[in-house]
């Protein structure tokens, strides 16, 4: 096992390197600039204006501008954000822990909703639970996050007013009741994102358990006379979620974009938002930053999912 993280962590390198020379090159390369209010704004004088420019390389060929990068993150220096001026990790560190809790805890909904009835749907094909949770699945990744984000807004805070809509970073309360108040502003998100993620899934899960439920040692326990809940949990549901944690680790990432949109509906100040700020903004370091952590958690999580085939399937060795 260590030979192979070993390995895997060196073959990582080099795609990150290649990941951030895209990366860079795209941002340096399109158009507008951070310092556009600056040349407008006729109180600045042209040479602060070329100081500053020459302060930040942003004059520097685009080689000379990567190196200068690549060396700073090497160092654990992120930069800083042309808006804020605040150093560009303290800005992710921020954000991260909300982005963090709200994705995790829908992808917990996600999965506790595919699971089992994805499985329960497969064991009984075609019957009326099957239809019905078919149907439902359909519906649930066909409406869209925005969609589905505003229908809640529109009944659970407007009409009903039972959850804050706007999520607030300035709760006054202490101890229980300030987390009673951070789970109230966080139903909302997370049941958008779980209900979107968890009807995919549901579908991802049915089909791998359809192909697992008819294989030869299904057949073969049920003829020793195992009880079916213990071929279903032992023998089918295991080999199933195979292909399954393939689809989760890989859509992890694509999760922390999508929940972009979520974040904007719910004004919660995650890393989604601060990324649609940064672009709106034209701030390249926050730009770079966030994208390049989006880049690791995609071989960070394609890396846990090649760990995790081996718990699952004991056939798979590490070498």
């Amino acid at each position: 096992m260590g030979t192979y993280l070993t390995r895997r962590l060196l073959i990582a390198i080099p795609s990150l390197l290649g990941i951030s020379v895209i990366l860079f090159t795209i941002l340096a390369l399109a158009p507008g600039d951070p310092f556009e209010e600056l040349a407008s704004n006729p109180a600045i004088p042209p040479d602060v204006r070329a100081q500053l420019r020459a302060s930040l390389g942003l004059d520097d060929p685009i080689h000379e501008r990567y190196l200068s990068w690549l060396t700073a993150m090497l160092r654990g220096e992120w930069g800083y954000s042309f808006v804020s001026r605040i150093p560009v990790d303290q800005l992710i560190l921020q954000r991260l822990p909300t982005t963090i809790a709200v994705i995790g805890l829908a992808q917990i909904v996600a999965l506790c909703i595919a699971l089992p009835v994805g499985v329960y749907a497969a064991s009984r094909p075609y019957s009326i639970f099957d239809q019905l949770a078919n149907t439902l699945a359909f519906i649930g990744f066909s409406l869209p996050t925005f969609f589905t984000g505003l229908l809640m807004i529109l009944l659970f805070s407007i009409h009903l007013d039972w959850l804050p809509f706007v999520f607030r970073t300035d709760i006054e309360a202490t101890g229980l009741d300030w987390w009673w108040q951070m789970l109230r502003q966080t139903i909302m998100p997370i049941m958008v994102l779980g209900l979107f993620q968890g009807a995919a899934w549901t579908r991802y899960v049915r089909a791998a358990t359809l192909d697992v439920i008819r294989l030869d040692h299904v057949t073969t326990a049920r003829a020793k006379g195992l009880p079916e809940s213990r071929i279903t949990i032992l023998h089918v549901v295991r080999n199933a979620m195979i292909p399954v944690v393939t689809l989760v680790a890989l859509q992890m990432p694509a999760v922390f974009g999508g929940a972009i949109v979520t974040e904007q509906i719910f004004r919660i100040p995650g890393i989604g938002s601060l990324l649609i700020t940064s672009i709106l903004s034209n701030d390249t370091p926050v730009i770079m930053a966030v994208t390049f952590v989006f880049a690791i958690l995609v071989i960070v999580f394609n890396l846990v999912a090649d760990i995790l085939y081996g718990w699952l399937d004991p056939r798979i060795s590490y070498r």
